[in-house]
């Protein structure tokens, strides 16, 4: 029989996931995420961290010390959009972290043109913040031997249609290819805009089954 998805409750896990919200967000923001991974048997926290008005490395220090704190014992991360760009820096520059896997959810790994595009914009300072740097960046290829997998959208509505310069399929503010980081383990594009991926039952399931296997696909049990 094929594994059940978050909404039917699972025998408790020992394995903890930290879910990370983006930017202009709160935590409450992933409630519905969290308690659907905690209904799929995961121990399941959430982390606030400064999006605007905090600097990117007191955010990286600040999950880093969560990830490690809540270790030996295996610690994955689900990130939405900034908080999947978030948690693989973090494991890219830190490297005695307790293993487990990373969902990135609509996450600009590669940068963000809507991002650019706001940088020209007046006031964009006050917009983007600190997170800005990053981005407008990217990040460097993924070389790690953690397992990271990516969920993409491709419903086109939201603040980047507006602005323009979103290249291909995308989210409505990030497009399909700017989640393609060299090196990630795995990517899987859905019918969803990028505020609709933190909502969806779909992506829960999808982030669960890859948190347990490493693979997208529902797992097979005996």
């Amino acid at each position: 029989a094929r594994s059940q998805g978050p909404g039917v409750d699972q025998p408790m896990s020992q394995e903890h996931v930290i879910v990370l919200h983006g930017l202009w967000m709160r935590s409450f923001a992933m409630q519905l995420l969290a308690r659907r991974l905690r209904a799929a048997g995961f121990r399941v926290s959430t982390l606030d961290y400064l999006t605007v008005a905090g600097s990117w490395q007191a955010s990286t220090e600040h999950l880093a010390k969560r990830w490690q704190r809540l270790g030996p014992g295996k610690v994955h991360v689900v990130g939405h959009s900034l908080g999947g760009v978030l948690a693989v820096n973090v494991a890219q520059q830190f490297g005695k972290l307790p293993g487990g896997r990373i969902v990135c959810l609509g996450s600009p790994l590669n940068g963000s043109a809507v991002a650019d595009r706001m940088r020209e914009l007046p006031g964009a300072r006050w917009l983007l913040g600190k997170s800005a740097e990053v981005l407008h960046q990217g990040l460097p290829a993924w070389t790690g031997e953690r397992q990271i997998g990516v969920v993409a959208g491709r419903k086109p509505v939201g603040l980047g249609k507006v602005l323009g310069r979103i290249q291909g399929a995308h989210d409505g503010t990030v497009a399909v290819e700017e989640t393609r980081l060299a090196g990630i383990h795995a990517h899987r594009i859905v019918d969803s805009t990028h505020t609709g991926l933190v909502f969806s039952r779909e992506v829960a399931t999808l982030a669960a089954n890859y948190l347990r296997s490493g693979e997208f696909a529902p797992v097979e049990s005996d």
